[in-house]
């Protein structure tokens, strides 16, 4: 992702919230510190699909702000 942001393509990540801290240090550590972050409820693994679903519901809206925001 970094690298595709150094680009300058539309980029972001999706993560758990107990892994926002270290979604932040690491966008900072490979040189994106402005990389957004799609804060989604933990936890991912181990859910059935309507649990996934679920999850990409609140991701899939934020994802649409951030690229709308970038293509203002």
């Amino acid at each position: 992702m970094a690298e595709h942001r150094k680009l300058g393509l539309d980029t972001a990540v999706v993560c758990s919230d107990p892994f926002q801290k270290l979604g932040k240090n690491q966008a900072r550590l490979f040189g994106v510190p402005n990389l957004p972050l799609v804060v989604i409820p933990h936890p991912l693994g181990g859910l059935g699909l309507e649990g996934v679903k679920e999850r990409a519901g609140v991701a899939t809206p934020r994802l649409v702000n951030l690229i709308k925001e970038h293509s203002r």
